[in-house]
């Protein structure tokens, strides 16, 4: 079985002062539950540094770029985005979006680092990271505005109804599942679950966050995407050994720009 982890932030879950994890233990770890290849993402430029340090070229974790909504500053710079995202072991752009949780007040400068983004995106033909909260809508019109379609987009960490999920289906975007789904009070997502097509979902841990089922109160982990895809698979009604297959197609088809072998 091949798992990938679509979405995890590995320079946040190895802080070697305030935390016993090892980025080898946590890959070894995650290899032991059959997940095999992660996309480590970046949510500042700081980090950016940070996490390539980190990863230190290791061939089965994969490394985007791009700012957080929440984390724009005055230290943003278009084009030190633009020229780190040009770098060859750089595949994706984001985790970049829209996000209201605490209001509209920078709606404007969240809007403009979005395009950019888009446009980076577009430009080097890297697919997109999207993070929409509170902001479906919105991000969904810029979207396709831009005509992401072109270079391939990511809507992270789902947890709209069916109706919003259609909306960005109907624009060629994948749908990314996290452990969300497994918590008791997610039905609406489940039932999301529900209708998007095999074809379309990607799974993720967002570890260090949102630890599902059946290790709630600990620290995630990119070994625990094991229980999204097991939940996921049960909703599906399919085997876990098919689903994983499909996922990991999935993700080999809209990063078709790398070389990724899921056969072993």
């Amino acid at each position: 079985m091949f798992l990938i982890d679509s979405h995890c932030h590995l320079d946040l879950l190895i802080d070697n002062n305030k935390s016993k994890n090892n980025i080898d233990d946590v890959i070894c770890n995650a290899e032991k539950k059959n997940v095999k290849l992660i996309l480590s993402v970046c949510i500042s430029i700081d980090g950016f540094f940070s996490m390539k340090k980190t990863l230190n070229n290791r061939k089965n974790v994969l490394m985007s770029c791009g700012v957080h909504p929440l984390y724009i500053d005055e230290k943003y710079n278009f084009n030190v985005l633009k020229n780190l995202s040009d770098k060859n072991y750089v595949v994706a752009i984001g985790e970049t979006g829209l996000d209201f949780s605490h209001g509209k007040k920078n709606i404007y400068i969240q809007k403009k680092v979005f395009i950019d983004h888009i446009n980076i995106s577009k430009k080097l033909k890297k697919p997109i990271i999207v993070h929409t909260r509170n902001s479906a809508k919105e991000s969904f019109k810029i979207l396709k505005e831009k005509n992401i379609y072109q270079s391939g987009c990511i809507i992270h960490c789902f947890t709209e109804d069916k109706n919003i999920a259609k909306m960005f289906l109907d624009i060629g975007c994948y749908i990314s599942f996290s452990g969300i789904v497994t918590f008791n009070n997610a039905e609406l997502i489940r039932e999301s679950v529900k209708y998007v097509p095999l074809d379309r979902i990607l799974i993720e841990t967002d570890s260090p966050y949102l630890t599902p089922v059946p290790y709630r109160g600990k620290k995630n982990q990119p070994s625990y995407l094991f229980f999204i895809a097991k939940c996921i698979s049960k909703i599906k009604k399919i085997n876990l050994e098919q689903f994983s297959k499909i996922t990991s197609n999935n993700f080999k088809n809209l990063f078709s720009n790398i070389s990724i072998n899921i056969e072993n």
